[in-house]
């Protein structure tokens, strides 16, 4: 049986489609219901996470301190704002006027988790002026992923792929980067790394055919790929970017990282370049795609931007006007990853088989999102397959063996 999830319907959707106008209340999702996938992120996975950082750092007492105050705060007490004297406390305050002084479970869950990634780095003193400025709290575990035997293995059988079919590669490398997206730190601090089933089981829609119309080869497409997780998952992305910049599916790739340390594993401009290393390094075909991307970097085919942005609390259609001007400028923006779907189509408990296309009205242009199921977010699944699934007994919406392609042209 799917897991439970928390609702609240007091906050309507804004404008969009008929279809969605007709249905306004699609409850926007709290973590305020024991058991629900949201509560187990809040009540669980946090906590866990504050005593990793503890942990891996040999912090000093006033960091340990601050650590435990937020800890206590996020399990007994309501939410506090920031200081004043924070660098982003005016911005902040806006964001949250709505949600100081209720408990972390009762804000929406989307408000709620981006906010305590931020009250973290508080913690820790990364915007502040003491040595720590800077140190991303969650390196450690990125970097102990990026030289694991099992990226040793990843890149090894890049070689078997050098010789296959240009359309079989391309298969290949897309759900490469489509399953990458299991590799998720945070995730695995509660949920283990269960393994997908068959490809062809495991996707529960696939408009991969609609991604390669709109990227045909000579076409000098511009693509924006909105990244997520650093290490393991960014790897396979970066393979993929370097295979649509080699067959001319794209001519130039935007790739936009997060400005700052997220969601534990969320990839930074200094992950892109350990990512980079690890496969310039690499013997066989991975060190020629890292020389590749090294050099395209150069002269400007491959651009890393950081925009603010994608460290917010709030939906793509909130998105400021400098982003959206990006985005519609690009012939495809490709969305990577489960919070970047949250974000996408809205953080809120949808029918199913609401149409992917009816929730991504309002983005400027053609839009992909590639996602592995880690929440209880999704739409633009037919009625078949849905029933198929809820008759599975498996939490297929949250457990990560499940991944979907869906494109909006």
């Amino acid at each position: 049986m799917a897991e439970k999830t928390s609702r609240s319907s007091d906050d309507g959707v804004g404008s969009g489609s008929a279809r969605l106008a007709a249905e306004p209340h699609a409850p926007v999702i709290l973590s305020n219901e024991p058991g629900s996938f949201a509560w187990g992120v809040l009540a669980k996975r946090h906590p866990a996470l504050i005593q990793q950082v503890r942990d891996a750092f040999p912090y000093g007492p006033r960091q340990h301190e601050a650590l435990d105050a937020l800890l206590d705060e996020i399990t007994n007490g309501v939410i506090e704002p920031l200081a004043p004297s924070e660098p982003d406390h005016g911005q902040w305050s806006a964001w949250g006027r709505k949600h100081f002084g209720r408990s972390w479970f009762d804000a929406p869950f989307l408000w709620a988790e981006s906010y305590f990634y931020r009250r973290l780095l508080g913690a820790t003193e990364y915007f502040g002026t003491s040595p720590w400025q800077g140190v991303d709290p969650f390196a450690p575990f990125k970097r102990a992923e990026l030289r694991g035997t099992a990226v040793d293995e990843e890149l090894r059988a890049l070689d078997a792929l050098a010789d296959a079919p240009a359309d079989e590669r391309a298969t290949a490398l897309l759900h490469a980067s489509l399953w990458g997206n299991r590799a998720d730190l945070g995730f695995r601090v509660t949920e283990g790394d269960a393994a997908p089933g068959a490809i062809a089981d495991g996707l529960v829609a696939d408009d991969s055919a609609v991604l390669w119309q709109l990227l045909p080869a000579g076409a000098g497409a511009t693509v924006a790929v909105v990244a997520d997780n650093a290490g393991r998952e960014l790897t396979p992305d970066l393979i993929l970017i370097d295979h649509l910049l080699l067959h001319r599916h794209a001519e130039r790739i935007v790739l936009h990282v997060k400005p700052y340390p997220y969601y534990v594993s969320d990839a930074m401009t200094a992950d892109v370049v350990d990512c980079l290393r690890r496969l310039a390094e690499a013997p066989g075909e991975a060190g020629g795609i890292g020389g590749r991307l090294w050099d395209a970097t150069a002269t400007g085919r491959l651009e890393i931007r950081a925009h603010p942005f994608f460290c917010a609390p709030l939906p793509y259609k909130d998105m400021p006007e400098d982003l959206r001007e990006e985005f519609a400028a690009v012939t495809l923006t490709i969305l990577k990853g489960d919070l970047n779907y949250r974000r996408l189509v809205g953080d809120r408990l949808w029918d199913a088989t609401t149409p992917f296309a009816d929730c991504t009205t309002y983005f400027p242009g053609a839009v992909a999102a590639f996602r592995t199921l880690k929440s209880d977010i999704i739409v633009g699944l037919e009625q078949k397959a849905l029933d198929a699934l809820e008759q599975s007994g498996a939490a297929w919406r949250t457990s990560g063996t499940h991944a979907l392609i869906q494109v909006r042209p």
